[in-house]
């Protein structure tokens, strides 16, 4: 029988996580394995052509404010070219008055100055994005096409040996570090360090070393809209994004005179089914006449020519969990990304690759990443503590009820 090969790090997962992960180590000059039960690189939700990507601004832990902000200047520094700025305008809450002062001292709080996130007036908003409501410009706001980011990362390289179909489904301890099986129970490689990048595959895998993760899917279904020429819808169309209650990209006039509009997302937490459906569309539909502030637009306008399903995976305290899992040496965790891989992504890649290098995190910290906030991304702080159940390995339970993201939910 043939030795398992043998590899310093091994990559779990070809999704936009383990591809930026397993690019800055290439870059840093470590050999890199990657193995994904997919043909290619990110074909589950990962396979998105339109996420955006923005600092959060507005509700949410300071730890969440300050991580975001991080992982942004990280991600627009990483993706380059394919990095596609066009600005983002985030509404204020229509319930709410806006005092545009409070507003503008709170991004200062966040160390946000007007080059990223600028507090505006109705008069300014429409004058500078088109929108006629009060809100935060955000002009280096982005897109990014996750798919064809993902595959650039792991272009051929003498340093990068990629596993294509082929899912590993077990980890064993081993002299060597870590032994990993595939779906056959052979023992597939060994590695000294295993980086497990699965999205949800990730809680089934580290509960094979009795590890428990606060996990759950969320569906999500984004929908790409026709508009007709000459439609009332035109006038409405935004030439940024929006995010908000949802989000929308800025609309795309056609050579006949038509517009390509992309609005989403529907939010089922719990749910994992990939079919499309009407009733996300016309959720899809009700929330771009909020984005717009377009209540009297008739939604049968708005015609579904695509949409894009993707399962996104969300931990209990809507913070991704990355880093190592200090439990069970040489194993680190990149997951729980939700709707942010585009950023979560870029620091994950950092974070990491420091980690598995033994860094002193300087680059980091010169992007004010804190040891407040490794903790606040590492696995351990969902783990109470061990219980020993087993001789070799404890296993580890979730002191933390799972609490998922509030927001709009289509059936």
């Amino acid at each position: 029988m043939t030795k398992p090969q043998h590899h310093a790090v091994v990559v779990i997962g070809a999704g936009i996580a383990g591809a930026t992960i397993a690019n800055e180590l290439l870059e840093r000059g470590q050999a890199v394995c990657i193995i994904d039960a997919a043909s290619s690189p990110a074909t589950a939700c990962s396979n998105h052509a339109h996420a955006i990507a923005h600092p959060h601004i507005g509700k949410g832990s300071p730890r969440l404010l300050r991580l975001t902000r991080i992982a942004f200047l990280l991600a627009e520094s990483r993706w380059g070219a394919t990095w596609n700025q066009h600005g983002i305008f985030q509404p204020s809450k229509k319930d709410r008055i806006f005092d545009q002062a409070e507003v503008s001292r709170r991004l200062c709080e966040l160390h946000l100055d007007d080059g990223i996130a600028m507090a505006l007036n109705s008069n300014e908003a429409e004058a500078l994005c088109g929108v006629k409501h009060s809100g935060v410009w955000l002009p280096r706001g982005a897109s990014l096409d996750l798919s064809k980011a993902a595959q650039e990362l792991l272009k051929p390289h003498p340093n990068l040996r990629c596993y294509w179909d082929t899912r590993i489904t077990r980890l064993e301890k081993c002299n060597l570090g870590w032994m990993l099986f595939n779906s056959e129970n052979v023992a597939l490689v060994s590695a000294s360090k295993v980086v497990i990048a699965a999205a949800m595959e990730s809680k089934a895998l580290v509960g094979t070393i009795n590890v428990r993760l606060p996990l759950r899917p969320v569906r999500g279904q984004l929908s790409i809209f026709s508009i007709s020429a000459n439609d009332p819808w035109i006038q409405k169309l935004p030439r940024i994004a929006i995010t908000g209650d949802g989000y929308c990209l800025p609309a795309e006039r056609l050579n006949d005179g038509s517009y390509r509009w992309i609005v989403g997302s529907s939010f089922d937490e719990g749910e994992d089914d990939l079919q499309a459906r009407d009733s996300s569309d016309e959720f899809n539909r009700i929330q771009a006449k909020g984005l717009v502030n377009y209540g009297e637009g008739n939604s049968d306008s708005l015609k579904r020519v695509g949409n894009f399903i993707g399962i996104r995976c969300v931990a209990g305290d809507r913070l991704p969990i990355i880093g190592a899992l200090t439990q069970r040496p040489g194993i680190f965790l990149a997951t729980a990304l939700g709707s942010r891989g585009a950023l979560w992504s870029a620091l994950a890649a950092k974070l990491i690759s420091a980690q598995v290098l033994d860094d002193d995190f300087a680059l980091l910290a010169r992007f004010g990443f804190a040891a407040d906030l490794v903790a606040a991304l590492a696995p351990a702080r969902f783990f109470a503590g061990a219980l020993a159940v087993a001789p070799a390995l404890g296993t580890f339970a979730s002191n933390s009820k799972p609490i998922l993201p509030s927001g709009p939910k289509a059936k």
